[in-house]
């Protein structure tokens, strides 16, 4: 059963669709799940490949992935940040992209850490926000 990715302008949203044959595909205008709109746009999906767990670690464990951290340099503990997140393969959620980003703006990560006392128990989840261009 194929699947595509939509963005829909009329709710602004990322929508997946679900399609019973791929000359379905060819034959039905999609219809956003969400709001019922017919005016989407068919986007390019996330790419993902199979990694095991150990793989992922191995990496991570990797002394060389800390190469050109700068432990008194914000922007260089952001762009570490985001390196590991990536290895990691997952969305970290909003609150790590602010960290991120407030570290990119250069600011103290202890000013940051006291701002955001909730940041041990964070869970994770990605947006579905969609902005066409």
């Amino acid at each position: 059963m194929p699947i595509y990715e939509y963005g829909c302008y009329d709710c602004r949203k990322r929508v997946n669709i679900f399609f019973r044959s791929f000359s379905e595909v060819a034959t039905r205008e999609p219809t956003c799940p969400r709001c019922g709109g017919t005016h989407l746009k068919r986007l390019i999906s996330k790419v993902a490949f199979v990694r095991s767990e150990e793989s992922r670690l191995e990496n991570l464990a990797d002394p060389g992935g800390l190469s050109g951290l700068d432990e008194n340099d914000p922007k260089s503990i952001a762009r570490w940040m985001k390196k590991m997140s990536s290895e990691m393969g997952e969305d970290l959620g909003p609150e790590f992209n602010e960290v991120v980003d407030r570290l990119e703006a250069g600011e103290d990560p202890e000013s940051i850490e006291q701002s955001m006392p909730e940041l041990g128990g964070m869970g994770g989840g990605a947006s579905d926000d969609w902005i066409p261009d």
